[in-house]
């Protein structure tokens, strides 16, 4: 284990149009853990999330976080797995040590730790991201960038 960084983390998205702010997130989460363990979203969960917005399948949404991973060096260091609720393996596993969470998604951790003391588990440790945002100000996310509002670097479009 490399020094200061946990053995084992997790981290979870749906990844949809890859952005300056997911790359912020997966890159934080390889500097805290030495194995990452990276959840992405189904199609069946992202259904009931009731998104505004198109959103890409999880075949492309994998392979855009795969590609981000292997350019980054990460790949390697990742097990990534289908997540269909808000939990993924976080709630089970005796082997995950920390969870790496955007401020957005803060309090779906927490309810994580709850459910882990409840069956006898130690709480993760929480890591939360500072979301990143746009030239406005504002955080970037998928459906700004989708509604063309910026780009994937926060950039504001026309």
């Amino acid at each position: 284990m490399a020094e200061d960084r946990l053995n084992i983390v997790s981290v979870g998205g749906t990844f949809d149009v890859m952005h300056k702010g997911h790359w912020f997130l997966l890159e934080e989460t390889f500097k805290v853990g030495d194995i990452a363990i990276v959840g992405v979203t189904t199609d069946e969960f992202v259904a009931t999330m009731k998104k505004h917005h198109k959103v890409d399948c999880y075949d492309k949404r994998l392979s855009d976080v795969k590609k981000f991973l292997e350019e980054r060096g990460f790949l390697e260091r990742a097990e990534i797995v289908p997540i269909s609720d808000p939990f993924g393996p976080t709630i089970d596993s005796d082997d995950i040590e920390g969870i790496i969470v955007s401020e957005e998604t803060e309090a779906t951790a927490e309810v994580i730790n709850q459910k882990r003391v409840e069956r006898g588990k130690k709480p993760l440790l929480l890591f939360v991201i500072t979301m990143v945002l746009a030239d406005d100000g504002k955080p970037i996310s998928s459906t700004r960038v989708r509604r063309q509002e910026v780009d994937r670097y926060g950039h504001l479009i026309g």
